[in-house]
């Protein structure tokens, strides 16, 4: 079945006289949506949905035409890389509390929305609009604003919702991570209790992109660090990878569950207190960490991958003084300043640049500009499918090229 897409009503103020018009249409079956888009003309792709759901059927690839000039005080920016990470898919599944708004741009349908995926992503700056100051073509950006839209080859954007990254020292890939994990891993360092140079933490979901991450800044901190981790068959060269990293120790969680560990935890600090533990699984592995931290010590939560409640022990709180805390890198970035903002991506890319801090394995999936709609939209399926099952063990990041 083919219907008229309702993007066509939009078409007309990208249309310059000697194009040639573009045919939008919806195809729909049983099992899924696919947007295509029919030109001979150059132009640009993003990863769309217009429903929540399983990303597996919702996602498809919907080609636009070029950007116009950008109106003042925004830019025109074209996508090197953008992260797929867990919390894009919990967006397009309608489970995660921030809300992406539609792209109007794309759609002004109000009965058919399209919204574009991915949050954080390395832009490249095209062309500037008036009443621009400190941004040039050819610079890097990062977003900074929850929910960009950064599946897409091209978008133009409000100066204030980016950061410029410096290029010198920085790989694409390491810029295009810098916004959600890195500064996750730091602020959960830094803004909940004074660490000094030999104090111990223990966290869960060692081996996530926030994981590696507090290793490493913690390891350049001289903090010891205790790292906890699922079993799986190559779990020693898991280990032996989160040591090269930093981290002091790293035990699984059915170790974890094992009464002898925490005479092993005591030997290992020298019965030091442990003052700060970071969840991001939450469930019976998160209870029996807590048990681990000292007196006065802090809990700062950021993740539920168990999708089970956090359940903490009574005693916890009226015999050591637990503190619990939530953490949201969202939230960070709407309290703080641009200024604030730009000082933690300066800190973040001097680790980068000294070595200290290095980016998760992974991998690039590239939607090329010669493939066709419906073909990128099975390839994107796919790989959601993929991350969907777990253990992927690397991060991808997506690529958009432009149509030809």
């Amino acid at each position: 079945m083919s219907l008229v897409h309702p993007c066509a009503r939009v078409l007309a103020r990208w249309q310059r006289p000697c194009q040639l018009q573009h045919a939008w249409r919806l195809q729909s079956n049983v099992s899924s949506n696919t947007f295509s888009t029919s030109s001979v003309l150059a132009g640009n792709r993003a990863i769309v949905y217009n429903t929540n759901g399983d990303p597996a059927r919702v996602l498809s690839a919907f080609s636009f035409p070029e950007l116009p000039p950008p109106p003042p005080n925004t830019v025109n920016i074209r996508f090197l890389l953008a992260p797929i990470n867990p919390a894009d898919i919990n967006v397009i599944e309608g489970v995660y509390p921030a809300k992406p708004e539609p792209d109007v741009s794309l759609s002004q349908a109000k009965d058919y929305p399209l919204f574009v995926g991915g949050n954080e992503g390395l832009g490249k700056v095209i062309d500037v609009g008036d009443g621009i100051v400190g941004l040039r073509k050819d610079d890097w950006v990062v977003m900074t604003k929850a929910q960009s839209g950064t599946w897409s080859s091209a978008k133009n954007v409000a100066m204030s919702d980016v950061l410029k990254v410096p290029k010198q020292g920085l790989s694409e890939a390491q810029a295009a991570t810098i916004t959600v994990n890195p500064p996750t891993a730091y602020n959960m360092l830094h803004d909940f209790t004074q660490l000094v140079e030999g104090d111990w933490i223990v966290q869960n979901g060692a081996n996530s992109a926030v994981g590696q991450a507090v290793i490493q800044i913690a390891a350049a901190k001289g903090y010891k660090t205790i790292n906890f981790i699922r079993d799986r068959d190559d779990v020693g060269l898991l280990k032996q990878h989160l040591k090269s990293l930093g981290a002091t120790h790293v035990v699984t969680y059915d170790e974890l569950a094992e009464k002898s560990l925490r005479a092993k935890v005591k030997t290992w600090t020298g019965g030091k207190d442990i003052r700060l533990g970071l969840n991001c699984v939450s469930g019976k592995t998160t209870t029996l960490m807590a048990r681990l931290l000292g007196n006065n010590a802090h809990l700062v939560s950021y993740g539920a991958m168990s999708k089970e409640p956090l359940s903490l022990p009574t005693s916890l709180f009226i015999f050591k003084n637990l503190t619990c805390h939530g953490f949201w890198q969202t939230r960070w970035y709407s309290d703080k300043s641009s200024e604030q903002r730009q000082e933690l991506l300066e800190t973040l890319t001097a680790l980068m640049r000294d070595g200290k801090l290095h980016g998760p394995n992974y991998e690039v999936l590239t939607i090329c500009g010669t493939e066709s709609d419906v073909s990128a939209s099975v390839k994107i399926r796919d790989l959601v499918a993929r991350l969907g099952q777990g253990m992927y063990g690397k991060k991808v990041l997506l690529k958009v090229e432009e149509t030809v």
